[in-house]
């Protein structure tokens, strides 16, 4: 039998430090010595559960870490001005009238809510489509407004 406590203690002026007491007790079947390796073996298996707690912990905070890496990219990609994903003229003066300012606006608009514009045809709606689809976006997306540097007022 092994009995582990553990007190604070003082060296010199230093009040920080731990001791460890062990009160070991045999039946004369192992030696102290046995025992405190058995039982230190099983303190042992008995703390690995923090150990993979930790680890999970480390990867919960590291996956926290790569979503929040991709919303601030997301968040550049969305308040980006529309004049900056190189469109035609005719693209984006349609787009200057309509008072869409930034790529999180238009990629929120729908093909039919695009084509209502003036002088906004299909191949505008095409190019903008194509544009959008290399940065990742499309028309017509649900997107969290609290990415959005001035959210939208429907």
């Amino acid at each position: 039998l092994v009995k582990y406590s553990v007190e604070n203690t003082r060296v010199g002026q230093e009040m920080d430090y731990d001791k460890l007491i062990l009160e070991v007790t045999t039946d004369g079947r192992i030696t102290p010595d046995e025992a405190i390796q058995q039982s230190s073996a099983i303190l042992k298996h008995h703390l690995e559960v923090f150990e993979q707690l930790s680890e999970e912990a480390i990867e919960f905070e590291n996956e926290t870490k790569e979503i929040s890496e991709e919303q601030n990219r997301l968040r550049k990609l969305l308040n980006m001005s529309v004049n900056e994903i190189e469109l035609s003229v005719r693209a984006a003066n349609c787009l200057n009238n309509a008072n869409i300012t930034t790529v999180g606006e238009l990629a929120m608009k729908s093909e039919q809510e695009m084509l209502k514009y003036r002088n906004f045809g299909k191949k505008s709606l095409n190019e903008i489509k194509d544009k959008l689809e290399q940065l990742g976006l499309s028309l017509g997306m649900k997107i969290d407004e609290r990415l959005l540097d001035n959210p939208i007022e429907l």
